[in-house]
């Protein structure tokens, strides 16, 4: 998770292996306030179940192609995802999720918080 206005990791989430991004979230147990906007991708569609105020970019199908009003708000939505991407892009700069870990996987949480750590570190400069 990363705050949109300071653009901080607020927390992180792992798993063992391959995992779907929403499956992780549940697992995670994160309690959030209602107030608290979520801008995700199309890895957690179906979100709204859990938490009311999401903006998901809106999906095309074969039947049912996506108007010009559902292309301007997807562009919106995928703006402001842009700033999340580029703070995971800076985290891959450590390659541990960039690559296969290949240490100890006891340690693998304690890394990537040493790592958010030193990024969040890194923005006050």
């Amino acid at each position: 998770m990363v705050e949109k206005k300071s653009r901080k990791i607020i927390c992180t989430s792992h798993s063992r292996g391959k995992t779907h991004d929403l499956k992780l979230f549940q697992k995670s147990k994160i309690k959030l306030k209602r107030k608290t906007r979520m801008e995700l991708d199309l890895g957690y569609w179906g979100m709204e179940k859990f938490h009311k105020n999401v903006r998901l970019p809106k999906k095309s199908s074969k039947y049912h192609p996506l108007t010009k009003t559902d292309k301007l708000y997807n562009k919106r939505v995928c703006r402001s995802r842009v700033l999340v991407e580029h703070v995971i892009g800076k985290i891959k700069v450590f390659r541990i999720m960039a690559e296969k870990y290949r240490n100890r996987r006891k340690r693998h949480a304690l890394r990537m918080q040493l790592i958010c750590g030193v990024y969040n570190l890194e923005l006050r400069k």
